[in-house]
């Protein structure tokens, strides 16, 4: 892998998370590597790989990461990635910064950009007090009360906006993009 191949970051949905789908960071990072990404890091134990790749392989690995993953260990994670430019972007645009505390602000990475129709369907009134903001293939969140309270999941999302969905809080998300830049 060439050093100066554009920065990625991939989001693996449901993996390490309350004991179930165990896939030791190290086995994913072997993965990335095994595909031929350069320059593979993990970051957290949620599934988060950050790596350098050309945009033709960067394109395959959503599909081919899920399948080797289930090749080791028995679960297919969503994978949802988003180049260094994309995630600075991302951070950039957060609709919530700077009134709402960054600790209860997350971000949903969707796999697709949904239908604007779909985008305007959803329902703002859900889960109060908790906020959203849908733009372009994410949905910016604040959620006072926690992401374990909130109705806006991962399966509303998703089904309403027909792609997957995996959230990453504020402090990870920037944290990634620190990575990204390093």
């Amino acid at each position: 892998m060439a050093g100066g191949a554009p920065t990625h970051v991939a989001f693996l949905r449901g993996i390490n998370v309350g004991g179930k789908n165990v896939v030791p960071m190290k086995e994913l990072a072997a993965i990335f590597t095994d595909a031929g990404c350069g320059a593979v890091r993990t970051y957290i134990q949620s599934g988060n790989v950050v790596f350098r790749a050309t945009a033709a392989l960067a394109k395959k690995l959503p599909s081919l990461v899920a399948a080797r993953v289930e090749e080791r260990a028995g679960c297919k994670p969503p994978v949802v990635l988003r180049t260094r430019e994309e995630l600075e972007r991302i951070v950039a645009g957060n609709p919530f910064l700077p009134r709402r505390p960054a600790e209860e602000l997350h971000v949903y990475f969707l796999a697709d950009r949904p239908a604007a129709a779909a985008v305007a369907a959803l329902d703002s009134r859900r889960s109060p007090p908790d906020e959203f903001i849908a733009r372009a293939g994410e949905i910016y969140l604040w959620l006072p009360n926690g992401m374990g309270r909130t109705k806006l999941t991962n399966a509303y999302f998703d089904s309403k906006l027909a792609t997957v969905s995996t959230a990453r809080n504020w402090r990870t998300t920037t944290t990634l993009l620190e990575l990204l830049r390093g």
